[in-house]
């Protein structure tokens, strides 16, 4: 309750897991998955504090939240557009904070689905206004040798 947030959107909200551990007053969740948004809207049937949103089909410049989340999300976003669209949405969102689960740095891709960017790099480009104000290290790091852990950290920027 340290900085009391009345309303989140989360860009990517997946099936549903990660909210189920979370109380928020009022949650939008949006993700590219019908099927994804199908199971949060069986999961949380009955909970009017949770809507669900199909990306492309919701005017991102309409939603407005106090804090909006991107979790495990730009790192999966390989295709240059997408990923400035989804920056340009989560910020637009934004009222006072981001927070950020992903990596930040430029790393050769190993995979197709997994595309490494620095973008705290877009963040001090794109929006000036936004400051850094905690940086949560992953308690597992990612360890190549038994593929264990993860490379993501938490990012939390606040709006100045």
């Amino acid at each position: 309750m340290e900085n009391r947030i009345a309303s989140v959107i989360e860009f990517g909200c997946g099936d549903g897991n990660q909210l189920s551990l979370s109380k928020y007053p009022q949650y939008v969740g949006i993700d590219v998955s019908p099927t994804a948004l199908k199971r949060c809207k069986d999961l949380f049937r009955g909970d009017p504090t949770k809507s669900f949103l199909l990306y492309g089909e919701v005017d991102s410049n309409a939603l407005q939240a106090e804090l909006v989340l991107s979790l495990d999300v730009i790192y999966h976003l390989v295709e240059d557009d997408i990923y400035e669209k989804h920056m340009r949405d989560v910020f637009d969102a934004a009222t006072r904070f981001v927070i950020i689960y992903s990596d930040d740095e430029e790393a050769p891709r190993v995979v197709l689905h997994v595309r490494h960017r620095r973008f705290s790099d877009w963040i001090h480009e794109n929006r000036p206004d936004w400051r850094l104000v905690r940086h949560i290290p992953n308690q597992v790091p990612w360890e190549a040798e038994t593929e264990r852990g993860s490379f993501a950290d938490f990012w939390i920027y606040r709006k100045t």
